[in-house]
């Protein structure tokens, strides 16, 4: 097979690239522009391109499929070439339908809590030597690649991700996936520069909800009220099985399952919602709730996820992905309960297209209310970059309902208020889809004053 990846340099994109090179396929690609990770990965697997940038004579009437990159645009020269020749076409959640389409789907969906619900599974299915397939949205430890396609394994694990699938495909990535088993974790407004309003942005989730085989399975969070009524109101045949919060307590900084008394190694309301969610689909799967727990008890959590980078003295930094308004309120939430003798100082970046969208702003209101110190950063370059007007202090205090709410757009102002803290029996919790304007967050972490 000869396969040909336009937009080859992004996370999903060069990880199914490798996957289809594992394969035995012949893979060829290209993009105007390949960061790190992906340019030293395709690299070493030989499949990186040799030239930037985008060229016609790349798409030839002998490949057998085109695959197409979100990031690429509609007049790209390679597809309007592909287009001319009448080549078979893919958006990478359709390609990855059709090497799997006689397995076992698991479609990992909703708005928040997808790459841990995802990892918890690939963790247990790994932890029992099980043979599968994956697609997931983060690096895992003790995994290569973040997708895996193989002939040999019964079933994949897919992170299903609702944003389109790509520039000639508007459909969200995970109606493409045909789900045997779908998880739906909860539903937070998000992507409004593609779902404008929120009933647009549910509406993507009743469809899913359509896309699940008949006779299948959807596990569901009841806790969220707008999800239990979709659901119920869904006539779709498949079985339909909620999920809470599972029983446990918390002792000395750690969380135990009850009534087992399991020690976890992660925490927080959030993930032991997602790890319930975990275990059912491991119940699908063939593997018993004391089996589940036994392997869970192992788990470290997903890269960036309340990801632990330093511990000292009475004093814990985190960095966590939280950017939406319901991510950031839980992530909050989790370290205050965890660790109720601590203050806490919880600091979010701005950086997506809907956080930074004034109309959405407004959606952020109390949501850092759990905080004692509560800090706002927006890179003033991302404003540019954008080409968004950018927020003022009042802007973002009246948004958050906060007048005690300290904004930054200045990384090195930033810094220096951070280190001016005591942190004396605080957590540090730093919360960015972004990289904070480059700041070395490890040595922020080392260098916090944290004498009594």
């Amino acid at each position: 097979m000869r396969i040909h990846f336009i937009a080859i340099g992004g996370s999903a994109m060069h990880n199914l690239a490798i996957a289809l090179h594992k394969k035995g396929y012949q893979v060829t690609g290209s993009d105007d522009v390949i960061f790190e990770p992906s340019s030293s990965r395709l690299e070493r697997f030989g499949i990186l391109p040799k030239n930037m940038g985008w060229n016609a004579e790349n798409i030839t009437a002998d490949l057998d499929a085109v695959i197409l990159g979100m990031h690429a645009l509609t007049d790209n020269p390679e597809l309007l070439k592909a287009q001319e020749l009448g080549l078979k076409i893919y958006s990478y959640p359709e390609y990855i339908y059709e090497q799997t389409k006689d397995k076992l789907r698991v479609v990992i969906g909703g708005s928040h809590g997808k790459t841990t619900i995802t990892s918890m599974i690939l963790h247990v299915l790994n932890f029992y030597q099980k043979d599968f397939d994956y697609l997931v949205g983060a690096q895992l430890a003790g995994f290569d690649t973040m997708v895996k396609v193989t002939d040999s394994a019964p079933m994949i694990i897919i992170e299903g991700d609702e944003y389109l699938a790509s520039p000639i495909d508007r459909r969200p990535k995970f109606h493409l996936y045909k789900a045997n088993v779908a998880v739906i974790s909860g539903i937070a407004w998000d992507h409004i520069n593609v779902f404008p309003t929120y009933p647009d942005y549910v509406r993507q989730f009743e469809l899913f909800i359509d896309t699940i085989q008949p006779k299948g399975k959807l596990i569901y969070c009841e806790a969220d009220k707008d999800l239990e009524k979709i659901v119920a109101d869904a006539d779709a045949d498949i079985e339909k099985i909620g999920y809470e919060i599972p029983a446990h307590e918390v002792k000395g900084g750690i969380t135990y399952l009850l009534p087992d008394e399991t020690a976890l190694k992660v925490f927080g309301d959030h993930n032991l919602m997602n790890l319930n969610a975990a275990k059912l689909v491991c119940a699908q799967l063939g593997i018993d709730g004391k089996d589940f727990n036994l392997a869970i008890s192992s788990f470290t959590g997903a890269a960036k996820r309340l990801e632990l980078l330093s511990s000292r003295d009475e004093t814990n930094v985190y960095k966590d992905f939280a950017h939406s308004p319901s991510k950031l309120r839980a992530t909050i939430e989790a370290v205050k309960t965890q660790f109720p003798d601590r203050k806490l100082v919880a600091c979010i970046e701005l950086h997506t297209f809907s956080s930074l969208n004034k109309d959405f702003l407004v959606q952020y209101a109390d949501t850092m209310e759990g905080a004692d110190t509560a800090i706002v950063y927006i890179d003033e370059k991302t404003f540019q970059h954008k080409k968004i007007e950018p927020f003022s202090k009042n802007d973002v205090q009246t948004a958050f309902k906060s007048v005690d709410l300290h904004f930054f757009n200045n990384v090195l102002s930033l810094e220096n208020y951070i280190q001016s803290i005591n942190f004396y029996r605080k957590n540090l919790l730093l919360m960015s889809s972004g990289n904070f304007g480059g700041l070395d967050l490890m040595k922020l972490a080392r260098e916090l004053n944290t004498i009594s």
